[in-house]
């Protein structure tokens, strides 16, 4: 009886260790995906906390020079005076004339009376999907640069 019994107890003990082996190494396999998931979001994180880094010093870099729908100086070009620092280039950016158009008070529809195009134009330039023409830019940063008053006067001259 005691051999009957050490090979029950060898038989029990291959099979619970042939049961134990696909477990583990199920197991195994879980365990590299999540260490492989685990290194990709600390690379995720890395980059994003630089993005933020970065964000934070372009946020406090504008914030230093006033506020953004306040005209510039470099805003009003005329022809004989130079603009703004030396070297520096005004250009035309979406964001800008949103802006501007907003502290006049103008709706899209005003806004091309006073630069001499559609509202569609204005509406394209604004969302980015289009940019007025180079040689149109200074004219239309000029107008933008304007006070409100003096705007509305020139839209009424225009549609009358």
């Amino acid at each position: 009886m005691t051999t009957f019994a050490e090979t029950l107890k060898k038989e029990i003990a291959r099979v619970a260790r042939k049961e134990l082996r696909e477990e583990i190494t199920l197991l195994r396999k879980l365990g590299a995906t999540q260490r492989s998931d685990i290194s990709a979001l600390k690379k995720e994180v890395k980059s994003l906390q630089s993005s933020l880094k970065k964000l934070e010093k372009l946020r406090a870099a504008p914030s230093s020079s006033g506020s953004l729908t306040k005209p510039l100086p470099a805003d009003k070009p005329t022809p004989d005076a130079p603009r703004g620092k030396p070297g520096r280039k005004v250009t035309f950016t979406a964001e800008r004339l949103k802006a501007q158009r907003a502290r006049l008070g103008l709706t899209q529809e005003q806004m091309g009376q006073l630069l001499g195009v559609s509202a569609l134009s204005i509406w394209k330039w604004e969302s980015g999907g289009a940019s007025p023409r180079a040689a149109r830019v200074p004219e239309i940063l000029g107008r933008i640069a304007m006070g409100k008053r003096e705007a509305l006067s020139l839209i009424e001259e225009r549609v009358a």
